[in-house]
């Protein structure tokens, strides 16, 4: 093994197949690009080596197990209605026209190819669905238990009440300028002008006395938001420049981050504990798939 993909004496990519059936090496190596970008991502500290090796792995085990589930599939009974067929076939031709591709080069054989495609996923989504019809939901000890343990994913963000008077500088109006006019509403303030009167006279945003409303960190650029975190309730700032302008801010509330409490967000907590029940019964009906599965590398 020296590039992290398994190899034949001919130094190609090995073979395999499932259950009788041939998988060309080719669809573990279409596998392994797919991954790539995320693999390398998550685990940036492994080494070259280690990366390839793991990631052949991962890619050769999820063919495996498509192409198993396939198989499974192509076994059951169900019968799918001619009209949800041609209905995805639709919306199959309707992504060609979205990439540039007219539906009309479309052979007829490769209509009956993508008619089976379709056939056999909705058979897998079926199939899949009847696997988790009858998992229970989480227990009330299992709802408080997932809460209790990841509080933190639900505290909402610090958020703040502000407004701002703005002066843009652009090409109608240079540093310079915008600097003297704002400076005047600060002036102007000082001497117990109300600011909103002094929004709506000099901001070049003065819809809703230049309030913002409630913002959180990230909403807006960092220069604003290194001064307007570090307010007190109903403070108003001195005069400071963000890549926009120059600006005077005032702060008129604050809330803190908050845990909320598990009423307000069980039904988000049911969905994802649900969500963990479904993906552990589809590992089960896999792994059952896999032990009884002759997989051999050619």
């Amino acid at each position: 093994m020296t590039d992290g993909t398994m190899h034949n004496t001919k130094g190609k990519l090995m073979a395999l197949i499932v259950n009788g059936e041939k998988i060309e090496d080719s669809l573990i190596q279409q596998e392994i690009e797919r991954l790539r970008p995320h693999y390398e991502q998550v685990f940036r500290d492994q080494s070259s080596e280690e990366q390839k090796a793991q990631l052949f792995d991962w890619s050769r085990e999820n063919v495996i197990e498509r192409v198993l589930i396939n198989q499974e599939a192509k076994n059951i009974d169900a019968g799918i209605p001619q009209a949800r067929i041609e209905s995805a076939l639709e919306q199959v031709k309707k992504q060609y026209q979205s990439q540039g591709q007219s539906p009309q080069q479309l052979s007829a054989e490769d209509e009956e190819k993508i008619k089976e495609d379709i056939k056999l996923q909705m058979r897998v989504e079926w199939m899949l669905q009847d696997v988790c019809e009858d998992i229970p939901g989480p227990s009330e000890k299992a709802v408080l238990e997932f809460y209790n343990e990841n509080k933190e994913q639900f505290k909402s963000a610090e958020q703040v009440r502000v407004a701002h008077i703005v002066k843009h500088i652009n090409w109608q109006t240079d540093e310079a300028t915008a600097h003297n006019i704002i400076r005047k509403a600060q002036d102007e303030l000082k001497n117990g002008a109300v600011f909103e009167t002094l929004v709506a006279k000099y901001s070049d945003c003065p819809d809703n006395g230049g309030d913002l409303g409630y913002i959180t960190r990230g909403q807006m650029v960092e220069e604003f938001e290194d001064v307007v975190f570090n307010l007190g309730v109903n403070q108003v700032s001195d005069v400071f420049r963000t890549r926009f302008g120059f600006h005077i801010a005032k702060l008129y509330d604050r809330k803190p981050a908050v845990i909320p409490a598990l009423k307000e967000v069980k039904e988000h907590v049911v969905s994802e504990l649900k969500e963990q029940m479904r993906n552990k019964a589809t590992d089960e009906f896999v792994d059952r798939l896999k032990s009884k599965a002759k997989i051999e590398e050619i």
